[in-house]
């Protein structure tokens, strides 16, 4: 797939198109198909900024796009969020922290205003091929740690969308899982068919999984959960449910 701008939409055709911020992760899969189900035609935007796995999680965001039948892909490299830096994600100066499920610190891997640059590109992308949606996988465990993962944040981002767009554009921000728990998550992606093999969570490796960081800990435990076995692959696997 490559990039195309299209011609001038009529109002149906706007309101059945929809950005997907596809990370390549389970979350950005799970809302992909989401926006399917919904019944919009998908134009996948995939950000490389630096991250440690950013090759693998291009690679998943790649298929998943075939996978859903994207419109269009358009993978966007920027190297700003690295320069900046103060994120484990990005600098290699800095570790990537264990697992703590139950602490309420941000992270080190919190990538300082990260969604805002994202939506901000989400939302050109989408103005300039008339679609009437951006879809972002964020979710309540998320915004427990990561400020710009809350409700909150995306209700005053589609305020600055509504008053920095032209005013005949109308594009929502959509964030369907911001008050479901990554289990919740899990469960509707399985009834949905979410190819989850095609994704990528971890914050360390590109192959295997680690196992043993935030990412890979919310995903192991919303998979245990519900009762089904992560189909990627970990160099560990503990458990993080109290029952397993």
């Amino acid at each position: 797939m490559t990039h195309t701008t299209t011609d001038s939409a009529t109002d149906e055709q706007r309101s059945k198109r929809a950005v997907v911020l596809l990370s390549g992760g389970m979350d950005s899969a799970t809302a992909a198909a989401e926006a399917r189900d919904r019944g919009y035609e998908i134009y996948a935007l995939h950000t490389s900024y630096g991250q440690r796995t950013a090759d693998r999680e291009l690679e998943c965001a790649r298929r998943l796009a075939d996978e859903f039948d994207a419109a269009d892909f358009l993978r966007i490299e920027t190297g700003h969020l690295s320069a900046i830096g103060a994120s484990s994600l990005t600098d290699d100066a800095l570790a990537v922290d264990d697992a703590d499920l139950e602490s309420d610190e941000i992270p080190s891997s919190y990538v300082p205003f990260r969604n805002a640059n994202l939506l901000s590109m989400a939302v050109s992308y989408a103005e300039a091929n008339d679609c009437g949606a951006v879809f972002i996988g964020a979710h309540s465990e998320d915004f427990s740690g990561y400020p710009d993962c809350r409700p909150a944040f995306f209700e005053a981002f589609e305020r600055v969308v509504d008053v920095g767009t032209k005013p005949e554009t109308e594009i929502s921000i959509e964030a369907p899982f911001v008050d479901w728990s990554k289990t919740d998550i899990a469960e509707h992606g399985v009834d949905l068919a979410v190819p989850y093999e095609h994704t990528w969570s971890c914050y360390r490796e590109n192959q295997p999984a680690c196992g043993t960081c935030d990412a890979c800990a919310f995903r192991l435990q919303a998979f245990q959960n519900v009762g089904v076995r992560d189909p990627i692959e970990y160099a560990e696997r503990p458990s993080y449910v109290d029952d397993a």
